[in-house]
């Protein structure tokens, strides 16, 4: 294991970072992951318009998870989200940071 992947991993079950989730894919069965959770502000740009929302995305080890897909569930802390968008791993292939939506 290398220095990068042993540092993930403790962020990951790190309970101030990590939090509990249930990963579901479509049609399939739950299971039960850590992920870390961003919910950051987006401003976008249209035109002269500058337009705020409210974004929801988490990162999600790829050892946990191998092939997240669109419209796969996530439930964190009651909150259920669907993935949108494709899920886009980092340069390291070892986590998935995905953009999620209300349920």
């Amino acid at each position: 294991m290398s220095a990068f992947a042993a540092a993930v991993g403790a962020l990951f079950t790190d309970p101030n970072i990590g939090r509990d989730a249930v990963y579901t894919p479509e049609g399939g069965t739950p299971l039960l992951v850590r992920v870390v959770a961003r919910r950051a502000d987006a401003v976008t740009e249209f035109g002269d318009a500058r337009l705020w929302s409210e974004t929801t995305r988490v990162d999600l080890r790829v050892a946990e998870v191998a092939n997240p897909r669109p419209g796969d569930r996530i439930e964190i802390e009651g909150e259920a989200f669907l993935i949108q968008g494709e899920p886009v791993r980092d340069r390291e292939r070892l986590v998935w940071t995905m953009d999620l939506r209300p349920a």
